[in-house]
């Protein structure tokens, strides 16, 4: 018989924890980009600076979205390749079969 592979016990809080940390890490993204705006506002004396800042921020929130998007694209696409999770060719084979008939 074949046996069941188990999931690890700790999956499910490894997964959370890894989507709480593109949260917070979009939230640290934002502050250090407003933290750096406001050290460029108090270096320079215009109230503009603090924008670039902002910017900087949201930039960087965007990046680390993509880099988790890209991430998670890449371990999809190993299981596309997968045979067990192949449904489409098993199921191409199967009309062909069909056909031979």
């Amino acid at each position: 018989m074949h046996k069941k592979q188990e999931e690890p016990k700790l999956k499910k809080i490894v997964d959370a924890a890894d989507g709480l940390s593109l949260g917070i890490s979009i939230v640290v993204a934002v502050l250090i980009g407003v933290a750096i705006g406001i050290g460029l506002q108090k270096l320079t004396g215009s109230v503009w600076t603090l924008w670039i800042g902002v910017f900087i921020g949201v930039g960087a929130a965007i990046l680390n979205v993509y880099k988790a998007y890209a991430k998670q694209k890449k371990s999809l696409d190993e299981l596309a390749n997968d045979p067990r999770y192949n449904y489409k060719n098993r199921h191409q084979d199967d009309e062909d079969e069909d056909d031979k008939y």
